[in-house]
């Protein structure tokens, strides 16, 4: 009697069967807002498996691309008596995460997740999905997340935060970001979002007269100036920390010069004396912000080198290095990275403004350029050099950390 001989099959291998020849004969159409990471989530897939059958050498999408995605109702092969092969689950990466850290959570080996994933190093980026080893024998499907019965649509408008929407909607930021699949704090007017409960009511109006909360009798405006904290401004209008942070919508400790400020009491002008304007070593107005922005423009072109910083060839930190020197402000050459811890966030962003993004080649702040207004800025491109891009590019929406200004 012949004994039949059983091989493991190895789960990268057992996929690359299924998605063999025919089986990727669905097209996906990229449409505004998709990203890979999505694209495969959808079809049950990895960032990686997609790439490799577009041959893609970058993230990089555009609306009404064609893209080869596995086909939806593709039958999986039986493989007969395999008991050793791997059940496998998909594991979306947290900031944070290596490859060493994920292997030790699923009770495996980096190697076994490079080999189960195709990769050839252990780079990985935030939100990228991979295969690993699952607990149960039945692969684990991706689902999307489980909205809420209630869940209605909420359409951005001028002065709105993701914060301000979810003390509307009572509803946290990290859950109105997971609600969205938002990577970033950054929305804009006319973008439309998912939100718990009804639809925003602009003034509602109760069958019984409601007393609003009462707003302390007299209030005032404060402009944040350098050096001011919570505390030291509460206790000149003789206010308590939370009540302050209450009363102006904030939910922590952060301040920035020229911020304006509701308290209560007498109006900042007449209770202290008005502070007299310092200048702002790297504030984007005036002289500074127009040379700034004439500096970078005046290198439209200039290929793109790595650690470089001379009109020879600029990296994103070279290029701005070389342009706030020319615009007469002394900084050291210092990385994206460095660049972000030396610069304060701003809410309303001024062309001379920096806009930094996140998760970009590496995880973390990598890369950033010069706003010039109009949601573009001026940047040094891998490509195409020292160049303009658009903020509403997927790609850099996908990857926007925010607007910054020097100290």
């Amino acid at each position: 009697m012949k004994k039949t001989i059983v091989r493991a099959v190895s789960t990268a291998a057992f996929l690359s069967t299924v998605y063999a020849g025919s089986a990727y004969a669905s097209e996906h159409t990229v449409a505004k807002g998709d990203s890979l990471w999505k694209i495969a989530t959808k079809y049950q897939t990895t960032v990686s498996e997609l790439k490799k059958l577009n041959n893609l050498n970058s993230d990089f999408l555009q609306v009404n691309q064609k893209l080869k995605v596995p086909a939806p109702e593709q039958p999986v092969p039986t493989v007969a008596a395999s008991t050793t092969a791997s059940s496998t689950s998909v594991y979306v990466i947290k900031s944070g995460d290596y490859l060493g850290k994920i292997a030790k959570q699923f009770n495996t080996t980096v190697n076994e997740l490079k080999s189960l994933n195709g990769l050839t190093s252990d780079r990985i980026y935030m939100g990228q999905a991979l295969k690993v080893p699952g607990k149960t024998g039945t692969p684990t499907a991706v689902t999307s997340p489980v909205e809420s019965p209630s869940t209605s649509v909420y359409t951005v408008v001028s002065g709105d935060t993701l914060s301000k929407i979810g003390v509307q909607y009572k509803i946290s930021v990290a859950e109105l970001k997971k609600l969205n699949s938002l990577s970033s704090d950054m929305i804009y007017v006319g973008q439309k979002l998912k939100v718990n409960g009804k639809a925003a009511v602009t003034t509602p109006t109760p069958a019984t007269p409601v007393t609003p909360p009462v707003e302390p009798t007299k209030t005032s405006e404060y402009t944040v100036k350098s050096g001011d904290t919570l505390g030291k401004i509460s206790q000149q209008y003789k206010m308590t920390l939370q009540k302050l942070k209450e009363l102006n919508g904030l939910k922590s400790d952060m301040i920035y010069v020229g911020q304006k400020l509701k308290v209560t009491g007498e109006s900042a002008a007449v209770t202290t004396p008005a502070p007299v304007p310092a200048p702002v070593t790297g504030a984007p107005a005036g002289d500074f912000a127009t040379a700034f922005i004439e500096a970078a423009q005046s290198v439209m072109g200039v290929p793109y080198v790595w650690a470089g910083s001379t009109i020879n060839g600029f990296d994103c930190s070279g290029f701005i290095y070389y342009a706030a020197n020319k615009a007469g402000y002394k900084i050291g050459r210092y990385s994206a990275a460095g660049y972000h811890s030396r610069s304060y966030y701003v809410d309303q962003p001024q062309p001379g403004d920096l806009v930094f993004f996140e998760n970009t080649y590496k995880v973390g702040i990598s890369h950033l350029g010069i706003y010039i207004g109009d949601n573009q800025f001026i940047h040094a491109d891998e490509k195409k050099g020292i160049t303009i891009s658009n903020l509403s590019n997927p790609y850099y929406t996908a990857h926007f950390d925010g607007f910054k200004r020097f100290y």
